[in-house]
């Protein structure tokens, strides 16, 4: 039987496994006990007790949560347009979506993360990756806003990110698709030993802002998933890495020849040692470097060119290869740092990896092989244990702090939990179906929170009411504070969520800001007062400064606007009040509407196109009076001598 066939009939009986999965029934017939309810019920004006965020896959965004409710909170926009306050439209943020390819309206968002001290989650920011083209972003959880966008150039499939490291210094990120480095025109088929998969070391400074410091520049392997060292680990990263067939077709059977593809370790203080003390060579490399400024409420776009390239082979000691079966995907790190889990999906058994082991085995130069002038250490003497088909297409691993691992089984469609001192299995859930992700609060720091298991499920089927072809992907709360978990509720997410991350409430609720301070707005058109609104020309550019506070825009009546300019709207709110923002639209406008927080300034630019009377309106309910919270421009002929005139109750 050739290997297509041997293929096509390992699929037939992978279907078939996951269809047995799938009858498992929930014992209480889709009801949840009263005690169950209890649990997850939070009463109306009460509030969650941990905040959960989802990234959106293909919707480019992050979805916040409430747990145990499940309830959505907000949806943070942060690749892609978002007409709902009008990011990616307003003049002040467009430039937050461009890249070296242009402006790009949409991103494959997948793996948020939230900056940590000592280890353990802060709350001051989190970060997320962008997979399509590749990009990094930083959200405030004071605003929940996101406030910066950096590119990663010669990389392509930016997956294995955004996880930092234990102090928030660094961002590592991988490259998922193997490119020619630098991006050249040669034959696809010529690939192997000549693309390359980089490694992006994105620092993060006091104040949040990110420098793309250098690229290690690895063999051309799919580097997949990754997390830092934590602990006694702390310094290392980890990445799990597939194809190192070096496939470039049928990937799904060309790329799973190999018993064992790798876990690259990577000592990143000893990388950024050797950048500081001159190494690396300047290579070709242009990246837009998006930057929000929450007093003039602007972005701004800057685009760079070049960046520091290591050769791993030039560092000695600093890059590895672990030999992990078979076509890996999660590559996760214990809260104490000495075991690395790699999750095999092809593989019956979790690989459980022994940090200790791995130094020995790097002292001791226990190398079985090299890979491109990598070293590869030996599998056995690198192995901590075995946890021994605990499942079926494992995919990734969390953890509660308690000496416990919970890992996602996607064809057997469950959540297994073992472990980390035997990796005996302890218990397992079945999960409503084809579970990938799983998010633990704080598992993925020193210190998990413990209380809650998140299941992210790939396919919904019967679990909720028939919305067409398509259903939202459905989430799994789990309770595991005691010896077995619970099932506790299911509710829907938005969008593809590949990851979340969980942190408690009352590390982030009372830093959330209010509202915008009206007198440290430096917006260049910012009116910040009715006194201060205006109108000014300038050639068929027409800057229109309006204020806006319950339940009027200062000035509402606008004349003097011709058919062909272009038309600026400034709109400044005036409240300084939480939770009292303002829309602004206006018929005719080829964009959509923003949402302005108190104390915030927003533009939009309309150009009109027709002679008459056009009405502008308040998008946000705000008051008793918002239906009266309207205007008018006048627009006449191009070559109209109808004099430029604004006013407020005349």
């Amino acid at each position: 039987m050739n290997k297509i066939g041997k293929y096509v009939l390992g699929i037939a009986a992978l279907i078939f496994m996951t269809n047995c999965g799938n009858n498992n029934s929930n014992s209480n017939s889709g009801a949840m006990s009263s005690s169950k309810a209890e649990k997850v019920y939070v009463a109306p004006g009460e509030h969650d007790e941990y905040y959960a965020f989802f990234s959106g896959g293909y919707s480019g965004n992050i979805t916040v949560a409430g747990l145990p409710s499940g309830r959505m909170l907000k949806e943070i926009p942060v690749f892609s347009q978002f007409p709902t306050s009008g990011y990616g439209y307003s003049e002040e943020t467009k430039a937050m979506l461009n890249t070296s390819f242009g402006f790009v309206p949409w991103g494959d968002a997948h793996h948020p993360d939230i900056s940590q001290t000592n280890g353990e989650l802060d709350g001051r920011w989190i970060f997320i990756n962008e997979n399509n083209t590749p990009r990094i972003a930083r959200v405030s959880l004071a605003t929940f806003e996101t406030e910066e966008i950096i590119e990663l150039p010669n990389s392509a499939g930016n997956h294995a990110s955004s996880f930092v490291t234990e102090n928030t210094e660094y961002i590592v990120a991988g490259t998922r698709f193997a490119v020619p480095n630098p991006q050249r025109d040669m034959p696809i088929s010529d690939m192997k030993g000549e693309f390359k998969g980089p490694l992006s070391f994105v620092s993060i400074a006091e104040n949040g802002r990110m420098n793309l410091e250098f690229q290690l520049n690895m063999p051309g392997f799919n580097y997949d998933l990754a997390h830092p060292g934590r602990n006694k680990s702390h310094g290392w990263f980890f990445f799990t890495s597939y194809n190192t067939e070096e496939a470039n077709t049928l990937m799904e059977v060309n790329a799973s020849q190999n018993d064992k593809d790798y876990v690259a370790a990577v000592n990143w203080k000893k990388i950024v040692d050797y950048v500081k003390n001159g190494g690396g060579k300047k290579a070709p490399g242009t990246y837009a470097h998006n930057v929000y400024d929450d007093k003039t409420h602007m972005a701004t776009s800057t685009m760079k060119e070049g960046v520091t390239m290591v050769d791993p082979r030039e560092v000695e000691g600093a890059v590895f290869y672990i030999p992990i079966p078979k076509s890996p995907h999660g590559c996760d790190v214990d809260p104490s740092g000495q075991f690395i889990i790699g999750s095999g999906k092809l593989s019956t058994d979790l690989s459980v990896y022994d940090f200790d082991k791995m130094i020995t085995a790097i002292e001791n130069k226990d190398f079985v092989d090299d890979s491109y002038g990598i070293p590869v250490l030996s599998y056995e003497n690198t192995l901590a244990g075995v946890v021994t088909q605990p499942g079926l297409g494992p995919l990734h691993t969390e953890f509660d702090g308690q000496g416990n691992a919970y890992t996602t089984f996607f064809i057997s469609s469950e959540v297994v939990k073992w472990s980390l001192e035997t990796f005996e299995v302890l218990d397992r859930q079945p999960t409503f179906y084809s579970v990938g992700h799983l998010m633990i609060p704080g598992g993925n720091s020193r210190k998990p929170f413990g209380k809650y298991l998140v299941a992210m499920n790939k396919i919904t089927k019967d679990r909720y009411l028939p919305t067409g072809p398509e259903l939202e992907h459905s989430a799994q709360l789990y309770d595991i504070s005691g010896d077995k978990m619970e099932l506790l509720s299911d509710f829907p997410t938005h969008g593809e969520p590949h990851y979340a991350a969980g942190i408690r409430a009352d590390v982030i609720k009372d830093k959330s800001k209010k509202y915008y301070e009206l007198s440290e707005n430096e917006h260049p058109y910012a009116a910040k007062s009715e006194a201060e609104a205006k109108v000014t020309r300038n050639g068929n550019e027409v800057h229109i400064n309006m204020t806006t506070i319950r339940s009027h825009f200062a000035p509402d009546n606008i004349e003097g606007i011709k058919v062909g300019d272009k038309v600026y709207f400034h709109i400044t709110n005036l409240e300084q009040d939480f939770d009292v923002p303002h829309g602004f639209s206006i018929i005719g406008a080829n964009t959509s509407e923003i949402l302005v927080m108190p104390g915030q300034t927003k533009s939009i630019v309309w150009e009109p196109k027709r002679e008459g009377v056009w009405p502008f309106y308040c998008t946000d309910f705000c008051s008793a009076l918002h239906q009266e919270m309207q205007g008018y421009v006048r627009v006449s002929g191009k070559n109209s001598n109808v004099p430029l005139k604004y006013t407020l109750d005349e």
